[in-house]
């Protein structure tokens, strides 16, 4: 990988703004599909909701040019189908001429920052499906965290049905990423069974006037292939944090993979900041295990 230039980045972005949609306009694109059928994409848009930490570092995300580095060393591997990520890291990714012939997800809404009284408000303060049109993107993702005792999860509903409503219009497929959660002493937590993640399921793929441009994006949990018999819909598996024990996830997610509706991973602090080795040992692995 060539050193990447961080002081013509920023200087860029300081004197030429228009340079972004450029480098957005002028990207070689592919199609969603890959000749397996399968995608493998790294996210990165865990800062635009201030989730910085990965295993014990609560900053571990928070330097942009490590961040840039690692996500520079994936996406220079053939078999990474494409990055996830906020407006602010595509738009470096752009410029930096990483995005081409790539997938690039837009994410949508980082409203629900962690941590904060409103986190199960989770607004749509990043990209729109107009301005993921306007960028030339090839997908918008969502998180759809659904809380019964809270209200704030009525307008993310609405808010995501909506964007669902949008996408279709604009023909541009929408990734859903639904959790059943509850307050747990003062904090989101994801309820991470089998029968949660079905309702999350239920409940997302309802979202909408239409779901022929919806996907999931869901955590694999115990049971996996009773969560995959509850829809038909178009799934990728997220990738998690598991820190503690990554051949374990490994092994997660060859068994996903055999599964009816599974077509790929979203994965990204347990790809970039592996517990042990190096984020493009840890890239190479994951690319094995969905193409092989």
């Amino acid at each position: 990988m060539s050193e990447l230039d961080f002081t013509a980045l920023r200087a860029t972005r300081a004197t030429q703004p228009e340079a972004i949609a450029q480098a957005l306009a002028s990207r070689s694109r592919r199609s969603i599909e890959s000749t397996d059928g399968r995608l493998m994409i790294v996210a990165a848009d865990h800062p635009g909701r201030a989730a910085m930490g990965v295993g014990s570092d609560a900053m571990a995300m928070a330097n942009r040019e490590v961040l840039l580095e690692r996500l520079a060393r994936a996406l220079e591997n053939p078999g990474v189908d494409g990055v996830l990520a906020t407006p602010d890291i595509i738009d470096d990714l752009a410029l930096l001429g990483l995005l081409n012939n790539k997938i690039v997800v837009g994410s949508m809404n980082r409203g629900g920052l962690r941590g904060a009284s409103f986190e199960m408000d989770d607004r749509f303060g990043a990209y729109s499906i107009e301005s993921v049109a306007r960028a030339g993107l090839d997908f918008a993702k969502t998180l759809t965290r659904i809380n019964l005792q809270d209200a704030g999860t009525a307008d993310t509903l609405i808010a995501t049905a909506e964007a669902v409503n949008d996408a279709v219009a604009a023909q541009i497929p929408i990734m859903l990423e639904p959790f059943m959660s509850e307050w747990v002493d003062g904090k989101v937590t994801n309820i991470l069974t089998a029968d949660a993640v079905i309702h999350s399921i239920a409940i997302a793929a309802a979202l909408g006037g239409s779901s022929a441009y919806t996907w999931l994006k869901i955590p694999f949990v115990t049971d996996m292939a009773r969560v995959m018999e509850s829809t038909t819909l178009p799934t990728v598996i997220l990738g998690g944090d598991n820190q503690s024990d990554p051949e374990s996830l490994y092994a997660d997610w060859v068994h996903a993979l055999t599964l009816p509706g599974v077509r790929g991973l979203v994965v990204g602090r347990s790809l970039l900041y592996p517990a042990s080795g190096t984020a493009a040992d840890a890239i190479s692995r994951a690319v094995e295990i969905v193409h092989g």
